[in-house]
């Protein structure tokens, strides 16, 4: 059942792209902390390299996986099949979080769509690639994007965006720090 590539190969790189949604898992030191676990959707992951993936971390009412990783770096990403045969693949690594400041962001940046919500890209070295059956996911049917995040950034504007991360990413909440802006 389960298989240990040291690396992304073109099968997995392949499975990666048809996948509609992926989770994202993080956690702090501290062992009260909170584990957080967020879904991912959108044209927003990449494959860069063999052993290096990075996604697009979109503004959002938590700032958990930015704070999590530059605590720790620990981040595991996760993809599954809803449709046709069954399938898990994790994605375990070592994260780093690249915000607008930073002299990388541009290049990320060029390899994405853009988004307007866009806070920070997360750069992950895989240390371990791993597959499972996935018998006990549903087969459930993908529909559309949601209009909704279009919305709400059209919504706030820039300068609202920018706002509203000042009040709601600069901490996780355990107390991390967040994003800077």
């Amino acid at each position: 059942m389960a298989k240990l590539p040291t690396s992304i190969d073109d099968a997995v790189r392949q499975f990666i792209e048809r996948q509609k949604i992926f989770f994202v898992a993080t956690a702090p030191l501290a062992a009260d902390g909170h584990v957080n676990l967020s879904p991912k959707g959108l044209d927003t992951f990449r494959v860069l390299g063999p052993t290096t993936v990075a996604y697009v971390d979109l503004t959002g009412s938590g700032v958990e996986t930015i704070a999590h990783v530059r605590e720790n770096q620990r981040i595991v990403i996760m993809f599954c099949t809803f449709q046709g045969p069954p399938k898990i693949l994790r994605l375990h690594g070592r994260g780093r979080v690249v915000e607008p400041r930073d002299a990388e962001f541009n290049s990320l940046e060029s390899q994405f769509p853009k988004f307007a919500s866009t806070r920070a890209f997360i750069v992950v070295e895989i240390a371990r690639v791993a597959d499972s059956c996935g018998y006990g996911v549903p087969l459930m049917s993908y529909e559309a994007e949601r209009p909704q995040l279009d919305a709400w950034v059209e919504k706030k504007g820039i300068e609202g965006l920018r706002q509203y991360r000042r009040e709601k990413n600069r901490a996780s909440l355990d107390g991390l720090a967040g994003v800077g802006e």
